[in-house]
Formats: structure tokens, sequence, C-alpha cells
């Protein structure tokens, strides 16, 4: 059974109230390692442990060490830009987003440092453009989440040899990276997420020394995680991160913070080049900032209301992740609706955002509809661009301070304008998730 719901106390319910119902995601029965293994797609007992381990690489104090990282892949941006700036040309700024991205992610999960415009044939960015351009994203994803139970079966019998070969490309680089790493003095090692997943199984390791390599419900319990609906005393969860599982977070942090963040910028950088009225109140918000802080940081971008307001109604207007599912683990009911266990429960984000009872004209573009006064007067399931509840995204703040940052870098030097090359409106493509279809052509003029 699928059942698609856009009531927000509808998904209250299944995302938060009833959580313990609806823990997993549809079954991944078409998706190989390494993505078999993140945090995505794991289940249950062993997803909870898991998102446990990996909850602490992305608090304030590591999101504060990843800024640095961050400023250097928007310099290598920003001096790109720059060339495009001074020819007064046309050109679609979502190209210069997706190698920016993948420098970003190669950086922070793949400890690998690339300059993907100037440098297109490194292994690294050849192989992560093949796997974008594949089977993932294309319109046949959409025919696998409407209709599971015919599709699945049949593309069973479709083997990949491409894919296997690019998923044993990713896993082996993680792998290397692993040794390497292990080869480093620990003040050597780079301050990354890779690094933070390491650190973490390291810490479980020591922990679980002297005791068996599984954790029991009743341990878990002990951990203020207490064990799933389903499970029996004597099923057992692994301990620790294997080297896969290390994997398959870098993997999911690549398809996560490549595609959703880059039609993100892409989109608000549109919306602002339409909207020069709005543009003018974050430039002014930006040359304030610039007045008082020499470098961005994780600490003084939280002093930029105006453009968190921007980027939140760009992600309402235009949600990445348009669409996410749970799956009910036995039958109940959900604000009078009977649902079956085993039923696939799908959210539909993009009708939730656009539904005028939550937001009136809700093809304009108005970021004031997120001060602090009018977010108190909403429902506050009306807005999930990173879902909500224990499963809700866990790379919410990092997306987010990416994004900010990387705006920010931009709009201290350049100021964004449409030209006639510029698609109004833009024609939206909805494969895996939301973005432009004909990328996003602007000019750029120097500030």
């Amino acid at each position: 059974m699928f059942v698609v719901v856009s009531s927000p106390d509808m998904i209250k319910q299944i995302l938060v109230t009833d959580f313990s119902n609806f823990t997993n995601r549809t079954r991944p029965n078409l998706i190989s390692k390494p993505m078999l293994d993140s945090i995505l797609c794991l289940r249950d007992d062993r997803w909870k442990y898991v998102r446990s381990l990996l909850t602490p690489t992305f608090s304030d104090t590591k999101l504060k060490e990843m800024t640095p990282l961050i400023n250097q892949a928007c310099d290598i941006l920003l001096c790109n830009l720059k060339v495009y700036a001074d020819s007064g040309k046309a050109f679609d700024i979502q190209r210069c987003y997706n190698c920016f991205m993948l420098d970003v992610v190669g950086s922070v999960a793949f400890g690998t440092e690339v300059d993907s415009k100037k440098n297109p044939d490194d292994p690294f960015v050849k192989n992560c453009r093949t796997f974008f351009e594949m089977s993932l994203f294309k319109p046949l994803l959409i025919l696998i989440l409407s209709f599971p139970f015919i599709m699945i079966p049949l593309l069973r019998i479709f083997p990949n040899k491409k894919q296997k070969e690019l998923n044993g490309f990713f896993i082996q680089t993680i792998k290397n990276a692993i040794v390497y790493r292990h080869q480093q003095d620990a003040a050597e090692r780079r301050s990354d997420f890779l690094q933070w997943m390491l650190d973490s199984r390291d810490s479980a390791d020591s922990l679980a020394a002297g005791c068996s390599d599984v954790i029991s419900p009743s341990a878990a319990s002990r951990q203020n995680e207490a064990p799933l609906p389903g499970r029996t005393p004597s099923e057992k969860v692994q301990k620790t991160l294997t080297e896969d599982e290390i994997a398959g977070q870098a993997f999911l942090f690549l398809i996560a913070g490549y595609e959703t963040t880059t039609s993100t910028l892409s989109f608000a950088t549109y919306l602002l080049a339409t909207n020069p009225e709005c543009q003018e109140k974050v430039l002014q918000e930006v040359d304030e900032f610039s007045a008082k802080h020499m470098v961005p940081d994780y600490q003084n971008v939280q002093e930029l209301p105006y453009l968190d307001m921007v980027i939140a109604e760009t992600l309402r207007m235009y949600p990445p992740a348009f669409r996410f599912t749970r799956e009910a683990a036995k039958d109940c009911v959900v604000l009078g609706q009977h649902i079956p266990a085993g039923a696939v429960i799908e959210t539909a984000v993009g009708h939730l955002h656009h539904n005028p009872e939550f937001w009136p004209e809700p093809e304009k573009f108005i970021p004031e509809r997120f001060t602090e006064e009018a977010k108190k007067k909403r429902h506050p399931f009306a807005y999930l661009p990173f879902g909500a509840g224990p499963r809700g995204c866990i790379g919410m703040k990092m997306g987010l301070l990416e994004t900010k940052m990387t705006l920010l870098r931009i709009l201290q030097k350049f100021q964004f304008k449409t030209c006639p090359e510029t698609e109004i409106p833009l024609q939206l493509k909805s494969k895996a998730t939301l973005g432009p279809k004909n990328g996003v052509y602007i000019m750029l003029e120097s500030r």
C-alpha cells in the first residue's frame, strides 16, 4: 500500500508522535554498497546506533572546525566567478556551484583536495560526474517511487556493471584515506567529516574493549537507546562503525551535499537576481556584516537574519528533497486513517510548501514569511525542507552553513543580474531531487 500525505497534523503523528512505528524509510531493495550502508538506508537498531555515533560529528563545535574548509573552497569559487564578472557575459552559475560543491564534499567527506573546474579529469571528479549522470537521477527513479511493487521486481533483472565499478571506486577511495589517516600522527590529521567518523569509531572501540563486539537491546537502553518494537532480546546489533559504513556515510554526504546544496544555491541566486529589492536588502546586511568582521565563521554568520530568511524562503519554494518516505512497522490509525503494516507513507513536501492555506500567494518570493513573528503563527509542520523528528536530516546545519557562507562570500564581491538568457520562470527537473532543468543563466556585476 502506498499513501501520500500532506496534512501537517498527519505528518506530525507519523514523524514524531508515532515515530516508533515509522522508524524506517522504504526498504532499499535496489540500492547497493556503499549507499546501502549509509544512515539513509540503515534500519531499526542499527540505524539508531549509527545515528547516535554520527550526531556529534554535526555538533556546533565540529561545524566551527569545518568553516576553514568551506572558506577555502569559497576562495576558489570566487576566483572562478571573477572571470565571468570581468567578461560581462552571461553564464550558467549552476555549473560553477556544481564544481564548488564537488570541491567541498571532496575535501570534507573524502579527504580529497581538488579544484574540479580546473581539473575536470581528476579521477574523483570524473567518477562523481559519471555517477550523477547515471540511473539514480534519471526519470526511472520516479517510477520506482510511485510504483515500487511493480518496478522493483522488473529492475532486478537489469544488472549495472558501470554502477558497480563506480561504487567500488568510492569505497576504495575511502579505504585508502582511512589507511593514510592511520599512518599520520594525530596532530597531522585534517579536521573533517571523515576524521570525525574515524574518531567516533575509535572512541566506540575503546568503550567496547574487553566486551563482545555487539550491543544488546538492554545495553542500548542503558545508553538511552531503547530497542525498537519487533526486536527480541536475542537479537544483537553490531557495535561501532564498519569501514563499509564509514564509506556509506561519506557516499551519502556526496549525494546529499552535492545535489541538494547545488540546487539551493542555484535557486537562491535566481530568486535574488529576479527580485532586486530583496537582493538590495541582503547586500545592505552583508555590507554591515563586512564592516564588523574580516572573515566569516560559524559564530558570526549567525548575525545575518535576512539572509537566513532568503534561504528559508528559497527552500520553501524549491525544496530539493521534495518527497520522503516512511514504512509502517505494524497496523495503526493516523488521524482516523487506517494504515496497514508494511504500507509506505510518502510526505509530499512540494505540495505542502505551496499550500495557500499556510502560504498566501505561494508562488511569490517573500522572505518575510520567516520572521520570528510569522513563524510562530504557522503550523510547525507546514515547512519541512529537512524532514522532521528523530529521522530528520542529520546534516541540516551543515547544509545551511555551506549555503549561507557561500552566498555571503559571493555577495561581498558581486551582485546577481538577470540577462536575456535568464529563463523566467525556471523550468524544473524533479528526478531524485528538485533542481533547475536548464541551469541558471545570469550576469555578475563586481561590487
